[in-house]
């Protein structure tokens, strides 16, 4: 009678579940379930850091609609994902993280990296459990990737203790388990999508709002074909880009704070009114606005401000019942009003001032030059990842998506380091699903630092990524050399260099050396061109290029203050 050992047990569970990615860092316990898991056909992408391995598991469950595996050892290899679980779990991206623990025997006598592991995750995920036996590891997988996949998507955690992976068992004593089904849908009741048309066709100043849930639904042709049809402004989330194209004639992106501020009826599909859409509270929002939302979970409706009418139901059976209604009714937004007149001239308004910006191209650079030739450089439908403060929030009005799935930024939960991860998450789905699609991850040069050995993850992989890291020297604002040397001989650096100051122009692209590659180093725009049409020439790993800019570069004047207190 043959035996089978946990790790074999538990790889075959996975890979019967259709997982098809595993991402983590081995060590004791959990080295030979890595081995096994190739052994069972899996992809095993060993990364550098823990934190790492979990915004790449996610982001490719967000991409593919299957959660990634993240692997990790016991003890604090565990509690170092904590903060990859706890932003997969606000995002709602799917995503199953594996957890080695001390062997039982061990627990209460000080075992090796002993951890109350299951009770700890928790907090961060929809479910969490250690399996009681090895013949229950593919029940409790089936039931970790359900619970990721239905309802809102989320995180699981599952914990094996190293004697469990180990033990041989009878294999005919492995019951055989029912897999995952596809994710159910659920319809909106028609009297309720009516009469979010009833308050649509009575609106003054509409306005639609795409969120990335509308992304991850797949939702983009219905959404799109409900803007077609209707003629109504739309504003999308940052991660929501994409859901209708950012070249759409109906995008207000350039007029975001006019739009919120004045519009009286919102229509949210799979955006939430969290600090993103400042609650949908005064003064960023009409004291007096209707909220029209549509959303997976019921938990989310009615938060923050109570909605005019609130579906609890997926997006595209939803925007597809609302698109017939106002088929039905011929609801045609009139593209003469006041409203578009209005926001029309606020667009125009604001992108002459960004032009003004884009056209100052000599040294040193600003950000909104820096982007607008980097998305003339770059392929069309690249899939663009973004993190840093300037970098993210200026990149997302300069850099457009045209897809949806094709933005990766730091998300609902603010969260930074996120970027490599997420770009060799990126990478992997074009190598199996889009070959001919390339990755550009774009990083401040602080967001960088977070996790910057995954470029050797990156290079052990051929990942072919174009990294840019657009360098102001600081957290947000850096100081000019002369400067920078002067406070830095002034006292003890703990002392006399202010928290938001980095080592200015650190020659990040000499880290390329390290695979006897080359970096791109860019002061002006012809080099930064230049070092694009170099980077994307190279299919055989990363490329990293290191645009330096004005430290005091900063955004065009906004006209709300970041984060302005919205009150009740």
């Amino acid at each position: 009678m043959s035996t089978i050992d946990g790790n074999t047990v538990l790889a075959r569970s996975l890979k019967e579940q259709g997982i098809e990615y595993v991402f983590g860092i081995v060590g004791f316990p959990v080295i030979e379930f890595g081995m096994a898991c190739q052994t069972e056909g899996l992809n095993y992408i060993g990364m550098r850091n823990e934190q790492a391995a979990c915004y790449a598991a996610q982001a490719i469950g967000y991409l593919t609609g299957k959660p990634g595996v993240c692997l990790v050892v016991s003890g604090p290899g565990l509690l170092h994902t904590y903060g990859g679980m706890a932003n997969a779990q606000i995002n709602c991206w799917p995503l199953l993280v594996i957890g080695g623990s001390a062997p039982q025997d061990h627990e209460g006598i000080g075992g090796f990296q002993e951890c109350n592991q299951v009770e700890l995750s928790r907090p961060y995920c929809k479910y969490s459990a250690r399996p009681p036996s090895v013949g229950l590891i593919p029940m409790h997988v089936e039931k970790a990737i359900r619970y990721t996949m239905y309802g809102r998507p989320g995180v699981a955690y599952i914990d094996l203790p190293g004697n469990m992976l180990s033990l041989q068992v009878e294999e005919e004593k492995i019951p055989r388990q029912y897999l995952v089904g596809d994710v159910p849908i659920i319809h909106p009741q028609p009297s309720l999508i009516k009469k979010a048309v009833d308050v649509l066709i009575q609106a003054k100043r509409p306005l639609i709002i795409t969120g990335k849930g509308a992304a991850y639904a797949n939702a983009n042709i219905e959404c799109t074909s409900l803007v077609n049809y209707t003629n109504l402004p739309f504003l999308p989330s940052p991660m929501g880009k994409g859901v209708v194209p950012d070249v759409h004639k109906n995008s207000v992106a350039s007029a975001r704070s006019t739009a919120l501020q004045k519009a009286d009826v919102v229509l949210l599909l799979g955006a939430r009114l969290n600090w993103i859409l400042h609650f949908g509270r005064p003064p960023r929002f009409d004291p007096n606005v209707k909220v029209i939302q549509i959303d997976i979970c019921a938990e989310e409706l009615n938060n923050s401000v109570k909605s005019e009418v609130a579906i609890q139901a997926d997006l595209k059976p939803s925007v597809l019942m609302l698109l017939e209604e106002v088929q039905k009714r011929r609801f045609v937004f009139d593209g003469k009003s006041d409203w578009w007149t209005l926001l029309n001239e606020k667009c125009e308004a604001n992108r002459k001032a960004v032009q003004s910006m884009i056209d100052i191209i000599e040294p040193p650079l600003n950000y909104y030059t820096v982007f607008h030739h980097l998305q003339e450089a770059i392929p069309d439908n690249s899939i663009i990842v973004s993190e840093g403060a300037n970098t993210m929030d200026i990149g997302r009005s300069i850099l457009l998506n045209n897809l949806p799935r094709h933005r990766l930024d730091a998300g609902t939960f603010g969260t930074m380091g996120v970027g490599l991860g997420f770009a060799i998450a990126a990478a992997l789905y074009c190598r199996d699903y889009a070959p001919k699609k390339r990755v550009i991850c774009v990083e401040g040069d602080s967001a960088f630092g977070f996790s910057g050995m995954e470029i050797e993850t990156m290079f052990r992989h051929k990942l072919p990524i174009v990294l840019v890291i657009v360098n102001n020297s600081g957290i947000y604002n850096g100081v000019p050399k002369d400067v920078y040397s002067e406070i830095r001989e002034m006292d003890k650096p703990s002392r006399s260099v202010p928290p938001t100051i980095l080592t200015t122009v650190t020659r990040y692209e000499t880290m390329m050396n390290m695979f006897e590659k080359k970096g791109h180093l860019v002061t002006t725009i012809p080099e930064l061109k230049q070092a694009v049409k170099d980077s994307l020439a190279v299919q055989d790993g990363p490329s990293m290029i290191n645009v330096i800019i004005n430290p005091s570069a900063d955004r065009k004047p906004q006209a709300f203050n970041w984060l302005t207190e919205s009150k009740l």
